[in-house]
């Protein structure tokens, strides 16, 4: 048996701290024709959502460092043991590890930075209570003010994934260039 093991948000797209825009759309649509393409020798695991776990949905963008203040490496190593248990009891020939390109947990090469000083911590609360339109708008807001930048670094959730589990083929899936992902990931699945 091989294994695919996925950020959820990629799969379901409603996940998504702000919810699903075109692009998670997009995404999720063509990931779930990806997977039906695979034969019986694969499987899929969609781990729970991190973020989701932490705070819950929805929820205001933030950086790594955010989520670190925020607690999240505790629920990050709990996800981390779930997927180990499952490679220990399954024990999988190939395993595919697939994160998103800039997520605080979830980003394999790169993620979000931004000074957890001035962070709106009263944000997440108050997203709860914002209609989908308000999210989206607010969203941007806080991003352009928090000054968010891509950096060369795992996300909290990968980079104890990567630590724990080098044998692992890790691919950081770009929401923003969803075809080349998509082609990269089929490259990965269909090596033998």
């Amino acid at each position: 048996m091989n294994l695919l093991i996925i950020a959820p948000c990629l799969l379901s797209p409603f996940y998504v701290y702000r919810g699903a825009k075109e692009k998670e759309y997009e995404t999720a649509k063509l990931l779930r024709e990806l997977i039906g393409e695979l034969d019986e020798n694969w499987q899929v695991l969609a781990y729970p959502c991190p973020e989701y776990e932490l705070i819950g949905w929805p929820r205001a963008p933030a950086s790594r460092e955010v989520y670190e203040r925020l607690g999240m490496h505790e629920r990050a190593k709990v996800i981390a043991d779930f997927i180990g248990r499952v490679l220990t009891e399954e024990k999988p020939e190939k395993i595919v590890f697939v994160g998103v390109k800039g997520s605080p947990t979830c980003g394999v090469f790169h993620t979000s930075s931004s000074n957890p000083d001035n962070y709106p911590y009263r944000a997440m609360q108050e997203f709860f209570y914002l209609s989908k339109e308000e999210r989206l708008g607010r969203s941007k807001e806080i991003v352009e003010e928090q000054n968010f930048r891509l950096v060369n670094l795992p996300g909290i959730l990968f980079e104890i994934l990567m630590a724990r589990f080098p044998e692992g083929t890790y691919i950081e899936f770009d929401k923003d260039e969803v075809e080349g992902s998509i082609e990269e990931l089929r490259n990965v699945l269909n090596q033998e």
